[in-house]
């Protein structure tokens, strides 16, 4: 052994050099203590944390969602509809190219269904209803839910809730 070792365990406490110190088990004990009880902080404001970034993704999902289909009834000259499942929390978007009031599922690549998840598969955003908007080429919105030409949507999770409100224009506020 190393002889400053073996000098120090010889020597009293308050006498033994800086190499030889170390912690107690009190003061072990303490910053465990108040490792937890900072961590204990840290879990809840971590859940509502992501719980309000879950909803505003869901939001942001829906919200993204009706600009693309209006901007895609204008850019392509023909109407297109949002059908917004909230049982199943997808959205799936078609078009009527004939123009003979006969919505198709718009899907690239083509496929029979091409229904979007709101906000990936392991979000449980509740939505309030079904809704269908309907997109017409000159940017006006129609909606199977709409009172007074407005549309209010409801999304909530995890006891959060927002409102999307749409006008007959295209018009998006976002209310918490």
């Amino acid at each position: 052994m190393n002889r400053q070792v073996l000098q120090d365990a010889n020597r009293p406490r308050g006498q033994r050099s800086r190499s030889a110190r170390g912690f107690t088990l009190i003061e072990l004990i303490f910053v465990l203590l108040i490792t937890l009880i900072m961590t204990g902080m840290a879990v809840p404001l971590l859940n509502s944390t992501m719980t309000a970034y879950r909803l505003r993704g869901a939001t942001a999902s829906v919200t993204g969602s009706i600009q693309a289909t209006r901007y895609q009834a204008i850019f392509n000259g023909y109407p297109f509809r949002l059908v917004i499942d909230s049982t199943a929390r997808t959205y799936q978007v078609q078009s009527d190219q004939a123009r003979t009031g006969v919505f198709t599922n718009y899907c690239v690549p083509a496929a029979a269904s091409c229904a979007v998840p709101l906000a990936g598969s392991g979000t449980k955003v509740t939505l309030g209803a079904n809704t269908t908007f309907t997109f017409s080429p000159g940017g006006t919105v129609q909606s199977t839910t709409a009172v007074g030409g407005v549309t209010t949507m409801v999304l909530t999770y995890g006891g959060k809730t927002e409102n999307i409100t749409v006008s007959s224009y295209g018009n998006i506020k976002v209310t918490p």
